[in-house]
């Protein structure tokens, strides 16, 4: 029984910590641009988009194309820059352990 109540305990420890990485990861906020730094898109830990940046010169009515291309690719950047970020709190909290495919936390 000892055994299982340091395991209980271990287990709300690693929740507690859980938590506060999720509640910095909302506060935490990475960008990702595209055309040379022309659109920025910048998202939070959470993956929710905060803001959208395009240079003036990028805006041509008769182009939309190309602009939505680029807000695409600047969000797939500052995606791709959060999930790296999540996995690098992630390691630091599970201590390297990886997790099981599929199991993406914290979200």
């Amino acid at each position: 029984m000892k055994n299982l109540s340091g395991m209980l305990k271990q287990a709300q420890k690693l929740q507690e910590q859980m938590q506060e990485m999720q509640a910095k990861l909302a506060e935490t906020e990475m960008e990702g641009q595209a055309g040379g730094g022309m659109v920025t898109v910048t998202m939070n830990g959470k993956h929710e988009m905060r803001r959208v940046a395009i240079d003036p010169a990028l805006v041509d009515p008769n182009d939309v194309e190309t602009l939505e291309d680029l807000i695409v690719a600047a969000a797939n950047a500052a995606r791709s820059r959060v999930e790296e970020h999540v996995q690098t709190e992630m390691s630091k909290l599970t201590g390297g352990l990886p997790l099981p495919p599929g199991m993406k936390l914290p979200f």
